[in-house]
């Protein structure tokens, strides 16, 4: 499983592991359409070992020696965006997980096609196919799990539940459930969220995908608002 992230990684970022501290280099990924077919020009992940930010590379250079000046991510994370050419996009950070063993959990719903008629919106753009649980009653869509397909090695889980079906643990069933079908098929599966998403937190933790310090960050797909910035 080691290698699946590793293998996950390096085709995502670029190269992984890092060489130490945080490597800041140029990788075609860049330029190329992600899993939802918008390009995702700058991307990192960071481990207590060290991290990696790949950005198309013909920015790299300008990048890494505005790091150098300084050192500091965090302050020059939201400057990225125009760097590499896109002025328009905000900058985001999330905890990064990932998990082998999720938690053994009864299944919670049931796998259909993204684009069958009975699919919310929101879990359409994913493809293949999402995992959705309906009231047994009334048919209503209660939560599901939508699947980042990004490579062969690693697919990343987006959960949300209905408003008025949170509290029942929908959510971690569904993530876990997911979590061991990404693991049959042969990938690692990972999951994001927000550092102060401490609802998405719990589902992450309850599910097996413990935090182990590593983060996320990268430009966003989406231009930044008048009441802040959105990423996908």
């Amino acid at each position: 499983m080691a290698r699946l992230l590793v293998e996950h990684l390096s085709r995502r970022l670029g190269r992984w592991p890092a060489a130490g501290g945080l490597d800041i280099i140029g990788s075609p990924a860049r330029i190329r359409p992600g899993w939802d077919g918008k390009i995702h020009p700058a991307m990192g992940v960071t481990s207590p070992e060290g991290g990696v930010l790949s950005v198309p590379p013909e920015h790299a250079a300008t990048v890494a020696e505005q790091y150098a000046k300084a050192e500091d991510l965090a302050a020059l994370g939201p400057r990225i965006p125009a760097l590499v050419g896109f002025p328009e996009r905000g900058w985001f950070t999330a905890v990064y997980r990932w998990t082998t063993r999720p938690t053994p959990f009864p299944d919670a719903g049931v796998w259909v096609p993204a684009d069958g008629v009975e699919v919310p919106d929101w879990l359409r753009p994913f493809g293949g196919d999402v995992l959705v649980a309906r009231d047994a009653e009334s048919g209503e869509h209660l939560a599901g799990v939508g699947v980042k397909r990004h490579d062969a090695y690693g697919h990343e889980l987006a959960v949300v539940t209905a408003p008025g079906a949170r509290g029942r643990g929908l959510a971690r069933r569904l993530v876990a459930q997911a979590a061991r079908r990404v693991l049959d098929e042969g990938a690692i599966p990972t999951y994001m969220h927000d550092p102060g998403n401490h609802a998405s937190a719990a589902v992450a933790e309850a599910a097996g995908f413990r935090d182990l310090g590593w983060l996320a960050f990268g430009a966003t797909t989406r231009d930044r608002t008048p009441t802040g910035l959105r990423h996908g």
